[in-house]
């Protein structure tokens, strides 16, 4: 599994803002150039675009299926066995595949247990229809929980990972590598954030314009980082966003999924993979995010009103 890999989120996604052309072009573009750089990880999920995203990685790796390691997730409103088994069909014949190579429970569901939960992931292993069983968004407890639950490995936890979301460094991603297991990183960009092309004046448009992130405050207060990621970039003629990747991925037993837009911005990705941070620039880094204080939560709130009003009043 490469340490680079694609999440396809944005596949069929209309909320991303990037319309039927780069579903039925552009995302077959990136994948086919994905494989060829060897980048095999595509991760997707029923729930991304209500099945588009599966239908259009299904019919990009169509003649190209060995060379794929292939990843979805099951939305668990109700993971009784019987629902699961339907769902994994679901999932399959969208995706034109006979086997998913990894399978996983996309959120908790504490209503059901666990030992359900694992019963019907442990049937559709032992049926053949997946390889690998995962899950996403779970604690360190919860994971280990469920394997015992399962009696097995639970191979994979997907959860976000990011130089401003820094909470599986607590516990997680120890645990997976004393243990053979992986921790899948997605938003390791933070939606782009840590690109470090946006300021207060320039921020992005569609989904990411009414999130936290992208308030201007919270842009005026990520500058440090972005300075830090610039420095780190300029040192190894890389990117910030490639410095951003290859800090996730220096962490043992974790690979991250990032999402592209453009072919190229794909090659930036994987190029990632190749680069090697120094000591200095993992405690540059380390003390720029630190230093990172945003807004969140409730204290969000006021800040996020007064940009969807203003939004409202421009569209108007």
């Amino acid at each position: 599994m490469s340490a680079i890999g694609l999440g396809a989120w944005q596949f069929g996604s209309r909320e991303w803002g990037y319309g039927s052309h780069y579903a039925e072009h552009d995302a077959f573009d990136i994948v086919h150039r994905a494989l060829d750089l060897g980048i095999n990880l595509i991760d997707t999920a029923e729930m991304y675009g209500f099945g588009r995203s599966e239908l259009i990685v299904g019919r990009a790796i169509a003649d190209r299926r060995a060379e794929v390691f292939l990843a979805s997730k099951v939305l668990p409103i109700l993971p009784l066995r019987a629902v699961v088994a339907r769902r994994a069909a679901g999932s399959a014949r969208r995706l034109g595949v006979a086997q998913l190579d990894l399978y996983q429970l996309h959120w908790p569901n504490p209503a059901i247990t666990l030992t359900e939960q694992m019963a019907a992931m442990r049937a559709l292993q032992r049926s053949g229809v997946i390889r690998q069983i995962g899950v996403s968004n779970y604690s360190l407890d919860r994971w280990q929980a469920a394997e015992g639950a399962l009696g097995g490995p639970v191979w994979s936890n997907q959860v976000r990972f990011s130089l401003v979301d820094r909470r599986p460094l607590k516990g997680l991603t120890q645990w997976a590598a004393a243990n053979g297991r992986v921790v899948i990183a997605y938003s390791p960009l933070a939606q782009g954030l840590l690109s470090a092309r946006y300021d207060a004046e320039h921020r992005p448009t569609a989904m990411r314009a009414n999130t936290a992130a992208f308030l201007p405050e919270n842009l005026d207060r990520a500058r440090l980082l972005f300075d830090a990621l610039r420095e780190v970039a300029g040192r190894h003629d890389a990117t910030p966003a490639q410095v951003a990747l290859a800090w996730v991925i220096s962490h043992p037993n974790v690979v991250a999924i990032p999402g592209a837009s453009t072919v190229a911005q794909l090659q930036r990705n994987a190029e990632a993979a190749d680069l090697e941070l120094t000591t200095e620039d993992e405690h540059r880094l380390a003390d720029a995010a630190e230093a990172y204080r945003p807004l969140r939560g409730v204290a969000a709130v006021p800040s996020l009103v007064r940009t969807w009003t203003a939004r409202r009043g421009h569209r108007q």
